[in-house]
């Protein structure tokens, strides 16, 4: 399973990519993984104000839709729109391509809620027990 070592997670499977004070946020492999073929997307606006683990967005596959929640608190700058018309993006690169958002980040020591790739590694491999 890919989990990168530099990236930061949470429990419901989003991963965060820090960079100065803005995070670029997406889905773990894991859960693109466990959702199927991704084929329907909807974030957030640009400007939208966001606390951490508040919805940012929903995603559906042919199995499941789920919601999709902000790892960190911010101000949404970025919005990846090829993904609503390509949603599947996120099944072949959710690390790279499949970002979702970039959030300008309101307050750093929020990221000492979420795991590491070590942490996150075995969240996974407890929850495919």
């Amino acid at each position: 399973m890919n989990i990168p070592k530099e990236l930061y997670y949470t429990k419901d499977h989003e991963w965060a990519r820090v960079e100065g004070n803005v995070a670029t946020v997406g889905i773990t492999d894991h859960a693109q993984k466990l959702l199927g073929d991704i084929v329907f997307l909807e974030l957030s606006e640009v400007g939208s104000v966001v606390k951490q683990g508040e919805k940012i967005g929903t995603i559906e596959s042919v199995k499941a839709a789920s919601d999709i929640f902000s790892p960190v608190s911010g101000k949404i700058i970025e919005v990846n729109s090829d993904l609503v018309s390509t949603p599947d993006v996120v099944n072949k690169d959710p690390y790279g391509a499949a970002w979702m958002v970039k959030i300008e980040l309101e307050n750093t020591a929020e990221l000492s809620n979420l795991l590491n790739a070590d942490a996150y590694s075995k969240l996974v491999e407890e929850e495919s027990k």
